[in-house]
């Protein structure tokens, strides 16, 4: 049995990661920044079915929140054996030469900086550098890293090639203190992050022809947090129907 803190778990591929990671034996910290009647019923789901979840409210694109929310789990967990670090947002549709010094960093602050401080802490906590035992990183990124977001959102998609450089660096630099560092990047996913009308627009140019499930994504997800993918590292799986 894995504990597990799950970043941006209220909602969307946070909280089906966080139902599924249940489901499957491990403990679960559910992270969120401020929907507390969500997180409340991803806990309540999990708890109801004979899981053990728990939820801390924390901003994590602040060093203050990132520690409030590993110190609460620290206090109910224990060890960490996994991070997923989901958390992350998305502005209207926008072109490049839109975009404003606020957005960009609001942006940047939520998708860059909250993850590399969430995996600061996890590292302190899970590497054998420092006394633990080992465990598992899988950041969420994003196809629209590999596709830029032209028209759409620029400053997205460059937050999320981001992520996906932070698990390349990341992995090779804890490779040899027990701590494996995989991505995904979930494709078009049908959850609430999209404006309206996005997934009917966009689904046509997916090879699949469909929008995929949040429950997709946290498959891939649980896969690299198990034993099942004990010589991965470093990777990034695509979950994007072929897009």
């Amino acid at each position: 049995m894995a504990a597990i803190v799950i970043t941006g778990g209220s909602r969307g591929i946070g909280a089906a990661t966080a139902r599924l990671a249940a489901r499957r034996g491990h403990r679960v910290c559910v992270g969120y920044r401020s929907d507390d009647d969500a997180a409340a019923a991803v806990v309540a789901e999990i708890t109801g079915a004979g899981g053990e979840a728990f939820a801390v409210r924390a901003d994590t694109s602040t060093t203050a929140g990132v520690e409030t929310l590993f110190t609460a789990a620290g206090e109910r967990l224990g060890r960490l054996d996994g991070l997923v670090n989901n958390a992350g947002v998305v502005a209207p549709k926008a072109r490049v030469d839109q975009l404003d010094e606020d957005r960009i960093n609001h942006l940047l602050r939520t998708n860059v900086t909250g993850p590399l401080l969430c995996a600061r802490q996890a590292v302190l906590r899970m590497s054998t550098a420092y006394g633990g035992s080992g465990g598992v990183i899988v950041n969420v990124s994003s196809a629209a890293a590999r596709i830029g977001g032209p028209g759409e959102y620029v400053d997205y998609a460059a937050s999320k090639g981001a992520v996906d450089t932070l698990t390349a660096g990341l992995a090779a630099e804890v490779v040899g203190e027990g701590i494996r560092v995989n991505g995904v990047r979930p494709g078009l996913i049908d959850t609430d992050i999209h404006e309206p009308g996005r997934l009917e627009r966009v689904v046509p140019s997916v090879p699949m022809k469909r929008a995929g499930r949040a429950e997709e994504v946290a498959e891939a997800i649980l896969w690299l947090l198990s034993d099942a993918s004990s010589y991965v590292t470093g990777a990034t799986l695509d979950v994007s129907g072929g897009r």
